[in-house]
């Protein structure tokens, strides 16, 4: 649920309760004023049945009700009967005195025809002296008093009240609802607040206690988000951000570490033929090489260092170009199957003069089309079959390439007879400076870069290379290019 929706819901909420409130309370009111429900009219009927009359009115139908008791004649007098009428008026009441059933008097405050018939019957013990009646819509409070007269006939004396229920009701109510009223609404906040800083706040304040500890270099927390709404979201972001910086800061303190590697491998790998250099120089300086034999022999050690060290340069050079992508590839359509014969041609006569056997073998039928850079694939191909020769140590030395194609890919693999590379270092003989032979030694191993560049070369092809080998029973190195469709949208087969 959005932040949107859950404010929309909150305000909602807060208005529909006091719109139900409002309603509730006109509700009672209304329903009060009617009498439409019987259990609302006997909340207001049993208050006036106990207070029917004010205090004022209430001493007037005590006085009237003494003089009842102790000369009931004189209710007979209408013109006493009409000064207890102007009294009773100014308590917003009226009087009414019946002789058996017949009424001796009748305030003017009355206009209802059917008041004598709503009257209770006599109750000459008075049992019930004050209570309600209705007239139509029309509500009354009573209080009266039966009695007899002198002659025995009955009489009684009724101090009667129109009353409204909504104007007593909201006199008497009103505060009571207005303070529950309140007392909900402030419940409902209290309760939203909760709802709200449960649901908004307390992961704001995980999100800020996360940005300080990113801010104070800590990394290794983890930020779990507590619903999917837009705070969520943000927490997930936030948590995709700081995995992306521990990414990153793991690569930079790793980049470091392959950056101290590459300047002492670079340092290692120039140190010993600058050295062997410098020996032979001095040797020279120092009359050493005293016969001509022994001065073509040291000149020719010297260059065959400094063409070592120019090679490394350039394979270094070449690397960084690439793995800085500042390298560009050309790239046109080639066929295959003449590329690998055109590339073994040139390479068969050196591997002859190396004592080593090639196979080729092209288990495909017609031209095969991969769109690639000649000669940044014949650098790949060359380092790949250097590398191969550099560990082969049987008398039986043996190169076998191979050019298989499916419906996307075409497929070189070469396969070798040499010693092998163990399961630890097979996955990493792509890596720049990676030797199998950890000693470093020239003799036995080159740079480290023909297969970190082969690697690249490959990469920057949209392809793939990857290595298979056991000890003992030689290395085998794959690479696939995809296969290009012609303009026909087909495949070359």
């Amino acid at each position: 649920m959005s932040i949107r929706i859950k404010m929309l819901l909150s305000f909602t909420g807060m208005l529909v309760i006091s719109l139900l409130f409002i309603l509730l309370t006109a509700s009672l009111y209304t329903i009060a004023a009617t009498g439409d429900l019987q259990s609302f009219r006997d909340i207001y009927k049993v208050h006036y049945q106990i207070n029917p009359l004010t205090e004022q009115g209430e001493t007037i139908f005590q006085e009237m009700k003494f003089t009842a008791k102790s000369d009931p004649d004189e209710l007979q007098d209408k013109v006493l009967l009409r000064e207890y009428d102007m009294k009773l008026r100014a308590e917003k009441s009226g009087l009414y005195v019946r002789r058996e059933d017949s009424p001796i008097f009748e305030s003017r405050t009355f206009h209802q025809p059917g008041l004598g018939q709503a009257l209770p019957a006599y109750d000459l013990n008075n049992n019930q002296i004050r209570s309600t009646f209705n007239i139509g819509e029309r509500f009354y409070a009573y209080a009266k008093f039966d009695f007899q007269y002198s002659d025995g006939e009955r009489g009684s004396i009724f101090v009667i009240r129109e009353r409204s229920p909504f104007a007593e009701l909201t006199r008497k109510l009103l505060p009571v609802m207005s303070l529950l009223l309140i007392g909900v609404l402030i419940i409902a906040n209290l309760l939203l607040f909760r709802w709200i800083t449960r649901s908004f706040i307390q992961p704001l304040h995980q999100l800020r206690s996360s940005a300080e500890q990113i801010k104070n270099g800590n990394l290794s927390f983890k930020l779990e988000p507590s619903s999917n709404d837009e705070v969520g979201q943000l927490s997930e972001a936030f948590e995709s951000m700081r995995n992306q910086l521990q990414r990153s800061n793991e690569l930079r303190q790793q980049d470091e570490i392959n950056r101290r590697e590459l300047i002492s491998n670079i340092s290692h790998d120039l140190r010993t033929p600058i050295t062997n250099i410098k020996g032979y120089i001095e040797g020279i300086r120092d009359g050493v090489a005293n016969t001509p034999e022994k001065m073509d022999t040291y000149v020719n050690i010297i260059h065959s260092k400094a063409v070592s060290m120019d090679k490394l340069v350039d394979e270094l050079f070449l690397y960084s170009k690439l793995d800085l992508n500042q390298e560009p590839f050309v790239f046109s359509p080639v066929d295959l199957v003449d590329f690998m014969e055109d590339s073994i041609e040139e390479l068969r006569y050196d591997l002859e003069d190396k004592g080593v056997g090639l196979e080729w073998h092209n288990r495909t039928s017609g031209s095969v089309l991969s769109a690639v850079d000649l000669d940044k694939l014949k650098r790949t191909i060359v380092n790949i079959v250097d590398n191969a020769l550099k560990y082969m140590n049987d008398d039986d030395k043996r190169l076998r390439i191979t050019l298989e194609t499916n419906q996307e890919w075409n497929t070189i693999t070469f396969q070798d007879n040499g010693k092998g590379i163990s399961e630890e270092d097979l996955p990493h003989i792509f890596e720049r400076f990676y030797r199998a032979e950890h000693s470093r030694n020239s003799s036995t191993g080159g740079s480290g870069l023909g297969l970190a560049i082969a690697h690249q070369i490959v990469a920057g092809h949209g392809g793939l290379i990857w290595a298979e080998s056991k000890l003992g029973e030689g290395t085998s190195i794959h690479i696939q290019l995809k296969r290009l469709i012609d303009e026909r949208g087909k495949k070359h087969d």
